[in-house]
């Protein structure tokens, strides 16, 4: 009969299994928790992709609509953005008014906008759609609630059209309609034109016809004489300056909100007059 064997030896058989046991066990923790190793293709499949620009010109947005009867002539001339004739200026009728939720205090001016009518088969005409370039305001009535017919009053994102080109979208009997609008870039014939009222050193620029973004967030004005010298906004797109620029040819540089910039020299020759019109360059549409 063979003898046991002695209980120091009898110990470790027992314990060299389990302690091969844990070593695998926390190997394997240690190597399962390692991040994987890097390469070119990870690090370009993972970069960060540029932000989503602001204003995206294919996203349609909830508004409601509304028109006016041109009773007077005199209906087309004027407006909030100072353009005057708006047939003169060559705008037409496709213009529109904005409520105060939208209309920026007249930065966006000048700026296109497509409508379509939705939500009303009775009123709506299918499958049409207008382009209007933004050329008046439509003011607040603080008499009525946002809901109760205060049609412009903040928050309510409204249009006001022409009765002509609200015809175009729905039937006149609709009334105050559900509408859907998305900003498009602005296509423009010529240049861009710049209209110099004043008197000495005043100088006053309505800046009309913009292509592409359509607004103008900023205007330098230049003599032959000066460096640039930046504008302020006096009301709508009428721009003014207090500065003897006279007897100098003019340049302008004008940017949008786009965040495009473009530069226009001696759009005004040096013998260039109060009440003359004048055009430039264009922006891409």
């Amino acid at each position: 009969m063979s003898k046991p064997p002695p209980p120091s030896l009898l110990h470790l058989d027992h314990i060299f299994p389990t302690l091969n046991l844990f070593f695998f066990l926390f190997l394997l923790l240690i190597f399962s928790t390692l991040p994987p190793p890097s390469s070119a293709h990870t690090s370009s499949s993972t970069a960060a992709s540029p932000p989503p620009q602001s204003g995206s010109l294919s996203q349609w947005l909830p508004a409601r609509a509304t028109y006016y009867a041109a009773s007077d002539p005199r209906d087309s001339v004027g407006g909030a953005c100072g353009y005057g004739d708006l047939l003169k200026a060559g705008y037409g009728q496709a213009t529109v008014g904005l409520s105060e939720a939208m209309f920026e205090r007249g930065q966006i001016c000048g700026a296109c906008f497509e409508i379509r009518c939705v939500e009303d088969l009775r009123w709506c005409i299918p499958g049409t759609s207008i382009i209007v370039t933004v050329t008046n305001f439509c003011a607040p009535n603080y008499g009525f609630t946002a809901e109760g017919g205060g049609k412009c009053n903040p928050p309510n994102k409204h249009f006001v059209l022409p009765i002509e080109v609200f015809e175009k979208i729905a039937i006149w009997k609709a009334g105050n309609m559900p509408v859907q609008y998305r900003r498009i870039k602005c296509r423009r014939e010529g240049g861009i034109r710049f209209s110099i009222s004043g008197s000495g050193i005043f100088i006053s620029v309505m800046i009309s016809n913009v292509a592409g973004a359509g607004d103008v967030t900023a205007v330098k004005i230049k003599g032959s004489r000066t460096g640039w010298l930046s504008m302020g906004r006096n009301w709508g797109q009428n721009w003014h300056i207090n500065a003897d620029l006279r007897n100098q040819p003019l340049s302008f540089e004008l940017s949008s909100s786009d965040g495009i910039t473009i530069t226009s020299y001696n759009v005004a020759p040096k013998n260039w007059e109060f009440g003359q019109s004048f055009e430039g360059k264009q922006f891409e549409s």
